[in-house]
């Protein structure tokens, strides 16, 4: 048996980098939810975003438990952001101070 034949037989646990710690993402998507003129399309995009989630998080070996625990999070973090975003919006739109 060679080196890499018994690495390739050696059980191991992937990490993943948490969806939590990707603020690009989290910014990204909070902010083209809020750019939706309605709830049916905001929903509509969230459930596209958390299957490519879903797809991500699977294919790199991540198990189903802890997928749903990493798209929870990484949601409820665009919910914070869309807050701190609409704090900072006023009804007329402007950035209140």
């Amino acid at each position: 048996m060679s080196m890499f034949e018994a690495e390739a037989t050696t059980p191991c646990r992937v990490i993943a980098f948490p969806l939590t710690r990707r603020a690009a993402k989290i910014r990204e998507v909070a902010a083209r939810i809020a750019e939706k003129v309605s709830d049916r399309q905001a929903g509509a995009y969230r459930n596209q975003v958390a299957e490519t989630l879903f797809r991500h998080l699977s294919k790199i070996g991540i198990a189903e438990e802890e997928q749903d625990e990493q798209v929870g999070a990484f949601f409820s973090a665009v919910e914070r952001e869309l807050a701190r975003l609409s704090y900072f919006d006023d009804a007329n739109g402007e950035t209140a101070y």
